[in-house]
């Protein structure tokens, strides 16, 4: 039976999107176009967004060559029309599995700090299609579940019941101006709700959200400017764990540098919630950068601890967090004693094609996974312009695929769960670990 091939798509100069009649869609991986296999190929999820490459054309498969070719221009009639590239913003709980394929030494600014996705279309199904996984199935982080409509009046009430906490009103700010769908779960009263503590932070990521250099691409929205007090934090955080359903309050959000620079606050306001109250879920998000601190956050009942790698090799860790102070040894050792100390322990894996499945990568993980025992691993998609990533990780060859990739950590580690959020004490060991990916 042939293989199926999608088409390739572009927009014109004005965005619309056309598929094309002859070439068939590429993806990339690291900088090498590739040919999707069909596993990779899922029509694009709901809530899924396309959008331009601007000045970047596509790169597509020609099947009367048999090669790779740049796309720059299409004939409309008698007018030839320069197109650019098209790429997907996926929808949450997905991993992309290949990049855009595109001509990127043609733009002309670093792209903005979102992930891009490999986009198509398939004629048969009649359907747009990415290179994706789907690697979580927990549906409450769905944008429908987030109308603004209902939103606005629950703002206003709950800032009227504490009119003095600062805290409050800078999640106010990241729900209303920023979009947060986790400080909309604030205000909501439902499931996980954001824990900001920190102004300052002890990493300079290439990708951060909350703070970059002018000469960058912008940061998504502004940092927290103060450290809140055990007591802001507790009047917010004991009344979601109380109420909420399927509540987890985090420390560690975008809109912070990291919170194990403010962990003798934390520790002394996860006291109080868990003298406060037994129910609900504590979860700890940081860089793990200061491993003598993580016995206090354990000893205060922190539940789990999710540290953020985008690379368990030293040196591809520090080109993308440039560490200020600590060292990629002291992020090793905060990982083991999470976990030796019983907590369930994550990384939040940020994964880009062509870097996260390079086969010294994959030789690395799964040396990481046999000697830490870690429960989990949240496949990330890296919000970076695909190009300067690859340039800044020095990439120079493809990886084994993203969807090999996690096939093989499941045959190594069959215990070893794969997800994109964080999870109630109740869910930490689900019964069906053994089927828990590929998410059907």
């Amino acid at each position: 039976m042939p293989r199926r091939l999608a088409a390739m798509i572009y927009a014109d100069e004005k965005g619309n999107i056309f598929d094309h009649p002859e070439f068939c869609m590429a993806g990339m991986n690291g900088n090498v176009p590739l040919l999707p296999d069909e596993v990779e190929l899922i029509p694009i999820p709901e809530d899924s967004r396309l959008f331009t490459m601007p000045a970047m054309p596509p790169i597509a498969w020609d099947s009367r060559k048999k090669d790779f070719v740049t796309v720059g221009t299409v004939r409309e009639g008698k007018r030839t029309t320069r197109i650019q590239a098209v790429s997907a913003f996926m929808a949450p709980g997905y991993m992309r599995t290949l990049l855009p394929a595109c001509d990127y030494s043609t733009k002309k600014s670093l792209l903005p700090l979102w992930s891009y996705t490999a986009a198509g279309w398939d004629d048969e199904r009649g359907c747009f299609v990415v290179a994706a996984s789907k690697v979580d199935s927990n549906c409450n982080w769905d944008p429908v579940n987030y109308d603004d409509r209902t939103l606005d009046p629950l703002v206003r009430q709950m800032l009227k019941e504490m009119p003095d906490n600062r805290l409050l009103e800078q999640l106010s700010r990241c729900a209303v101006d920023y979009h947060c769908f986790a400080a909309k779960n604030l205000f909501y009263r439902r499931w996980e709700a954001p824990l900001p503590t920190s102004p300052v932070c002890n990493s300079a990521c290439l990708g951060c959200i909350s703070l970059q250099a002018s000469d960058c691409c912008p940061s998504n929205h502004e940092r927290i400017s103060f450290v809140p007090t055990p007591d802001e934090l507790c009047e917010i955080a004991l009344p979601h764990l109380e109420q909420a359903e399927q509540a987890i309050v985090s420390y560690g959000q975008g809109c912070e540098g990291d919170p194990i620079l403010q962990a003798g606050t934390i520790a002394e306001a996860t006291r109080r919630m868990k003298k406060g109250t037994s129910r609900g879920t504590i979860n700890f998000n940081s860089n793990g950068s200061l491993p003598d601190r993580i016995p206090m956050l354990c000893d205060s009942g922190m539940d789990s601890f999710r540290f953020s790698l985008n690379s368990v090799r030293e040196e591809q860790y520090n080109r993308y967090y440039r560490p200020k102070g600590y060292c990629f040894g002291d992020v090793m050792r905060s990982v083991r004693i999470a976990k030796e100390s019983g907590r369930f322990t994550m990384i939040n894996y940020l994964v880009s094609p062509g870097v996260s499945d390079a086969p010294k990568e994959v030789e690395a993980l799964i040396k990481f996974v046999g000697e830490t025992g870690i429960d989990m691993i949240q496949m990330r998609n890296l919000s970076i312009d695909p190009d300067y990533y690859n340039r800044e990780m020095g990439v120079s060859e493809k990886g084994i695929g993203m969807y090999r990739l996690l096939e093989l950590l499941k045959k190594e580690f069959p215990r070893l769960q794969f997800g994109y959020y964080n999870r109630t004490r109740e869910n930490f060991h689900p019964p069906d670990l053994e089927t828990s990916w590929p998410v059907k």
